[in-house]
């Protein structure tokens, strides 16, 4: 304790200290994007003289940084070629009869996928293709769903090309002294996480997942047919005028649910069923997409005017195509409703409907602030509905059919990659140098469009990762990585290897459950060194454990991006989450030390 006393009064350290304080809060807090926090450290950090421009700004133009753009660019080829479309035909094959034995089917096959493809695009894929044969089998999403984000979090530890935060990990080791990770440098660990870890989830997935989609008379829990919430008006040809709710066709041959009643100034809410309806009504629906295009088609209703869409006379265009996307983890539209953000004019595109998890929205669609999580039905020309694919704000969670490439270059695009992965493990040249010549050889063979390059590489992830950096450098030049080695030193020095390794997980685990798990990793991975030598034991043995802890995510939908993407079209509620991945998370605690201990000997 003394230590830290000491090393917190030196100017630079203090700083540093205040700097990490400052960008844990926000990181937490989640007032301002990731990546704006950490640009906002490096900042800080050579504003103060703490870092040269040199120092902070390295992770920039560091190979990890260089290899994650090139695998943003290699697994877009991997989708645009059509090169896992077999994946897509098996996850969503009719030969699976059960919930648990989708999740059999999902950890035996996505989690080797995660291990060299980013999980991101994988679950954006697979997503639709398990929320279709739910439909098909009259299974709830909320069964299956969380099981495929688990799946692609436990692949994502098998190899150093699973994850981002691997890559950021073996950089900021690499700069300490200890040394960077080859590609296959913590399999044996992994490989035990997925097995043990996909046994687990199958085994409590009867018990702790919820169904919320089985009962059809359940309007509440059968989001997946009728969660979209859309307003609409009723124009001057509808038969529905003069009629009630109770008495019209409108309930008793759609699936519909009036949730509310504007007209002019006034707003009623249920019951309603007895109150007869009037030309510019406006009614608040929770009904399902086929039903939604049936009203119109009829014109019973039309959508109602708002300024994100003025005009809704070519709702029925054959040139419009209607797809359902996703507000990612990050999205810089969450917190803003769609009048301020002027959606229709940014991206060409009409909304017509959101669907939010269990929840009723309170306010007219107009005025609803979007939030992570949320799934959108939007309509719009082919080409807007095409570049909303290259997006980071939104996910699109369907393919356009004519958006697919050529057949031909499937096996070209799967033998670039594993080219990309295969050279490296042999030690014939550096990752970062195959995953270039991949990314080439993706857009000099067609498998990839140059602008798709571009569109494909995201810019948050590559502005938090080369931000990230400086706090390690900071925190190993000023000396408070070793200051709060010691202090922690002092409380496990008497602890078994084992315990003392199990803490540093579990507290890994705890912290990337409220903030970025790279920013976990940058912060820990000085201070995890530092303790490893004062234990007397292999630095690399805590590197990986903090490793593992930050990638291990299994008890906050917003702990990791996968598990929020699954959220809203699971219909889960945050106790899901935690209540299906506490036992995880409490085996994993326990394994990953073992593992750990086994594989440096200790």
């Amino acid at each position: 304790m003394t230590d830290l006393l000491q090393a917190s009064l030196q100017p630079g350290a203090l700083i540093t200290l205040m700097v990490l304080v400052l960008s844990i809060v926000l990181f937490v807090w989640g007032v301002i994007p990731p990546e704006v926090t950490g640009l906002l450290a490096v900042g800080l950090l050579m504003a103060t003289g703490v870092l040269k421009p040199g120092e902070a700004l390295d992770g920039f133009g560091s190979p990890a940084l260089i290899t994650v753009m090139a695998l943003f660019a290699l697994s877009a080829g991997l989708f645009r070629s059509g090169a896992l479309d077999r994946l897509r035909g098996l996850i969503g094959s009719d030969a699976v009869r059960s919930p648990k034995r989708m999740i059999v089917l999902l950890s035996a096959v996505v989690g080797p996928v995660s291990a060299f493809v980013p999980n991101t695009p994988i679950v954006a894929s697979l997503l639709p293709v398990v929320e279709g044969w739910c439909h098909r089998r009259r299974i709830s999403p909320s069964k299956v769903l969380l099981p495929l984000s688990f799946a692609t979090v436990l692949g994502g530890t098998l190899t150093l090309l699973g994850s981002s935060v691997n890559l950021l990990a073996s950089e900021v080791s690499e700069k300490l002294g200890y040394g960077a990770f080859g590609l296959f440098s913590f399999t044996k660990i992994g490989i035990g996480v997925w097995l043990v870890g996909s046994l687990v989830m199958a085994l409590l997935s009867d018990r702790l997942l919820p169904d919320r989609g089985s009962d059809d008379n359940d309007l509440a829990g059968d989001l997946t047919s009728s969660g979209y919430l859309t307003e609409v008006m009723i124009p001057a040809s509808s038969e529905l005028i003069g009629q009630s709710l109770h008495g019209s066709r409108l309930q008793r041959r759609f699936d519909v649910d009036v949730l509310e009643l504007h007209r002019g100034p006034e707003r009623f809410t249920p019951p309603l069923a007895d109150r007869p309806l009037q030309q510019g009504d406006r009614l608040l629906l929770r009904c399902t997409r086929a039903d939604l295009l049936r009203l119109q088609q009829e014109q019973m209703v039309v959508l109602a005017p708002t300024p994100d869409r003025p005009d809704t006379a070519d709702t029925l265009s054959g040139s419009q195509r209607m797809v359902e996307v996703l507000l990612p983890s990050g999205s810089s539209l969450a917190g803003g409703c769609l009048r301020d953000l002027r959606f229709r004019q940014r991206y060409n595109a009409t909304v017509l409907a959101l669907r939010r998890g269990n929840s009723v929205l309170k306010e007219r669609l107009g005025k609803a602030v979007l939030r992570e999580g949320d799934v959108l039905l939007l309509q719009g020309p082919k080409d807007a509905i095409r570049g909303l694919q290259a997006n980071n704000d939104l996910v699109v969670l369907e393919q356009l059919e004519d958006d697919l490439p050529t057949v031909s270059r499937k096996r070209l695009a799967l033998v670039i990659a594993v080219l990309a992965i295969l050279l490296p493990s042999l030690g014939l040249i550096p990752l970062v140098a195959s995953v270039l010549l991949g990314t080439v050889a993706m857009v000099a063979t067609g498998c990839l469009r140059s602008g798709e390059l571009q569109r494909s590489i995201r810019l948050d992830v590559i502005l938090l990762l080369g931000s990230l950096g400086s706090f390690s450098v900071a925190l190993e030049k000023t000396g408070l990585a070793e200051a709060l080695a010691k202090g922690l030193l002092s409380g496990l020095n008497d602890w078994p290897i084992y315990w003392a390794i199990a803490a540093v997980f579990l507290f890994t685990t705890l912290l990337t459950e409220v903030m970025s798990n790279a920013a976990t990793v940058a912060m820990l991975i000085p201070i995890a060194g530092k303790l490893a030598i004062g234990l007397g034991i292999a630095p690399m043995a805590l590197i990986f454990t903090v490793l593992f802890g930050a990638s291990q995510s299994f008890l906050s939908p917003v702990g990791y991006q996968t598990n929020l993407m699954v959220f809203g079209p699971g219909r889960y509620r945050f106790l899901d989450v935690a209540r299906y991945g506490f036992p995880l998370t409490v085996v994993m605690t326990m394994l990953v030390p073992l593992l750990i201990c086994r594989q440096f000997g200790i």
